[in-house]
């Protein structure tokens, strides 16, 4: 090995880079960093074990290429570094943010206690769990609500307006046959 070589391998064991092409199906993506391009490479992720990640990189997101050995076309993307045209998405020590290209942005702030989820205009959320959704709290709805399903409810149920059953309703029924007074009406007949 003389000098140049070594010279280029050591230059080549930790570059700064960008994203250039990403593979999704294959997992790998392209490097460019100063004149060089680097195709082929495996990206950093948090898991790639039991646990799985998947979260690839962006065309045009830096990147630092570690080479083993100085020799790029064996190296790996490290991927996350903010720049001028990809800045921090948050500036506070105590949220943990994460913002998604459509707009969506899901939030913890562990000094309030508080994890939000805001998604774009027509967003959905959906969550499936077949063993059940446990909720301990008071929960706050705005909006209209549809179920499916039968509904039970230990408690007391309060109506600011009316409870419509088939095409009866309880602020408006009236019982007939009744004669007014402390009569007290039969059970429904069939």
């Amino acid at each position: 090995m003389n000098i140049a070589d070594l010279t280029r391998r050591l230059d080549n064991l930790i570059r700064l880079g960008t994203i250039a092409a990403v593979d999704h199906q294959a997992a790998r993506c392209t490097v460019t960093s100063g004149g060089l391009t680097v195709p082929n490479l495996p990206w950093l992720a948090l898991r790639a074990g039991d646990s799985l990640d998947w979260d690839p990189p962006t065309v045009g997101e830096q990147c630092v290429l570690f080479s083993p050995s100085g020799e790029p076309a064996q190296g790996i993307a490290l991927v996350g570094l903010y720049s001028q045209q990809r800045p921090a998405p948050a500036n506070s020590a105590n949220v943990r943010r994460r913002k998604y290209p459509d707009g969506a942005v899901i939030d913890y702030d562990h000094a309030s206690h508080t994890l939000t989820a805001t998604l774009p205009a027509g967003g959905k959320a959906e969550i499936i769990a077949t063993g059940g959704l446990h909720v301990v709290g008071p929960i706050t709805h705005e909006g209209d609500y549809t179920q499916t399903g039968n509904q039970n409810v230990t408690g007391t149920v309060n109506v600011s307006e009316d409870v419509i059953a088939g095409d009866i309703s309880l602020v408006n029924h009236r019982t007939k046959g009744i004669m007014p007074g402390n009569g007290v009406s039969l059970e429904p007949t069939p």
